[in-house]
């Protein structure tokens, strides 16, 4: 499978400003939060707790950064409480958008997404209106400069690991596994020593929409600037043509 690289993508965010990296540590030390407490604090127990800390790790967050988050949320029984919510709607020209959010103030958080959509030229819509359009699978995304294999070799590396698809793009490698499969495939990579760009849990558009109108597409940016730039958004899933 290709044409779905988001390999360019992540580089450039990794590349923004400090408020970029500040989101991601927020973003990552909620999910530490809540994979340590409703697993624990061992991630050789808690497969949740090892996922967040692959993906910290490939947003370059520091080792002392994720271990204070593992500590706070083990020691800290009154620790705030995050909720998880999921918003559905449709960007300018009926570009499909599904948010995740973690949030200590559910009332606050839908407010701020409903106003991205309205100010983005777009509008949530009732649970389930686009997730149909998408699917849930394991994302792990492979700089090409990195490993030493060519694509036959690690594409037989891939899927002797379990994964469920592979793709060679000009400038990485993308693995596609199952949810259930994606930590033990991300462990095994891990144990080859495979340096990963992304890992992670993702939705993929099964069709794409491309917005010539050049009022669209500034709305578009705009409603995904504003819900970038939300503490509260832990994710944001398009079927935007890129």
């Amino acid at each position: 499978m290709s044409g779905h690289s988001k390999f360019a993508n992540i580089k450039h965010k990794k590349e923004r400003n400090d408020a970029a990296k500040g989101k991601i540590f927020t973003v990552i030390g909620r999910e530490i939060a809540v994979a340590v407490k409703e697993g624990g604090p061992d991630p050789n127990n808690n497969s949740k707790l090892r996922d967040v800390i692959a993906k910290a790790k490939s947003n370059n967050v520091p080792n002392d950064t994720i271990e204070r988050g593992i500590k706070k949320a083990a020691g800290d029984v009154d620790s705030v409480n995050y909720e998880k919510n999921v918003y559905e709607g449709y960007g300018p020209s009926g570009v499909a958008v599904i948010v995740e959010t973690l949030t200590d103030n559910k009332n606050r958080t839908a407010a701020n997404v409903r106003s991205a959509f309205t100010k983005g030229g777009g509008n949530i819509g009732a649970q389930g209106c686009v997730s149909y359009m998408f699917d849930n699978k394991g994302l792990i995304i492979i700089d090409r400069e990195e490993v030493d294999l060519d694509s036959d070799e690690f594409m037989l590396m891939a899927l002797d690991a379990g994964a469920e698809d592979f793709s060679a793009e000009d400038d990485s490698f993308e693995i596609i596994t199952a949810p259930d499969d994606f930590s033990a495939v991300r462990e095994k990579l891990e144990k080859q020593n495979i340096p990963m760009v992304s890992a992670e849990l993702t939705m993929i558009p099964q069709t794409k929409v491309r917005l010539t109108d050049e009022e669209d597409i500034k709305k578009m940016n705009k409603l995904l600037d504003l819900l970038e730039e939300d503490d509260d958004v832990q994710a944001v899933y398009h079927s935007l043509e890129e």
